[in-house]
């Protein structure tokens, strides 16, 4: 149907390179757009708007996501310039703000394994959660308690929000601040399963996975690899996160995530640790 919508304006091989890199958030589309294509960009925007019914708002993706709180700059092409909408993932309803809080729709399939993993009675500390929805998804499934930790207060405050949008079995606990503080300071040794959302920067937080885990408890470690053929990533993975670890582990299994660039992808090593 986009195809269809963009081929008065676009050749076929740039309407396939623009439909890969967009993102339908709610009501509200995002769309990264390569340099040869930016003169056009207002006319796409119209366009995607036009065709996509339900869709209220169009972004341009100026910047990537970036800084401490993981925000992105957008500019808005046509419809609404407003950034807040509701998503539905897997039965859960999530307010989020595609410009002041971190969210990605693309990862729906690990959000759902990382849940499926859970077990009840877990105690699960979330290091960088975002709008909480890696923890709500698995309160929703299991009883089980979530410390969800963002230092992005719009992101916190979002989260809180979206535990009084959800039916949950379990509880989720959003806390503001510094991961690294805060679980220094009253989070040690509590977790039976960590998960650490920041790839770009994971070996940094690696030793603060550690402290708050358990003897014998899991830590999801997420991780930016370069790889020049898929098929060796999660190998890669698994040998970058061995080489960067100070402790005993022993891997349960590694997998893409999700490609983010040429020969690059977002991988995880499911590892358990011994103190």
């Amino acid at each position: 149907m986009l195809k269809k919508a963009l081929e008065s304006i676009l050749t076929n091989q740039e309407s396939e390179e623009l439909i890969s890199a967009f993102d339908q958030i709610g009501d509200i589309i995002i769309v990264r757009i390569p340099d040869s294509l930016l003169s056009k960009k207002k006319l796409i925007g119209e366009t995607l708007l036009k065709e996509v019914k339900i869709v209220k708002s169009v972004f341009y993706q100026a910047s990537p996501v970036e800084g401490d709180f993981r925000t992105r700059n957008l500019e808005i092409l046509a419809g609404e310039n407003k950034t807040e909408t509701e998503y539905k993932e897997f039965g859960c309803r999530f307010a989020v703000d595609v410009a002041n809080a971190f969210f990605s729709p693309r990862l729906s399939t690990e959000r759902e394994r990382i849940a499926n993993l859970i077990q009840e009675g877990e105690t699960i500390v979330n290091m960088f959660a975002g709008v909480g929805m890696f923890s709500i998804m698995a309160a929703k499934k299991k009883k089980c308690t979530v410390y969800s930790i963002d230092i992005n207060p719009i992101a916190s405050k979002l989260c809180e929000k979206n535990i009084g949008l959800n039916k949950l079995l379990g509880k989720v606990i959003s806390i503001n601040g510094d991961t690294s503080k805060i679980i220094e300071e009253n989070l040690q040794d509590i977790s039976d399963r960590t998960l650490m959302l920041l790839p770009e920067r994971s070996d940094e937080f690696l030793n603060d996975a550690i402290k708050t885990t358990k003897d014998g408890g899991i830590i999801h470690y997420y991780s930016h690899i370069h790889a020049d053929k898929k098929s060796n990533a999660a190998e890669l993975s698994e040998k970058h996160y061995l080489e960067s670890t100070p402790i005993k582990s022993e891997i349960l299994t590694s997998k893409i995530v999700r490609p983010v660039g040429p020969r690059f992808y977002q991988t995880v090593v499911d590892v358990k640790i011994s103190k």
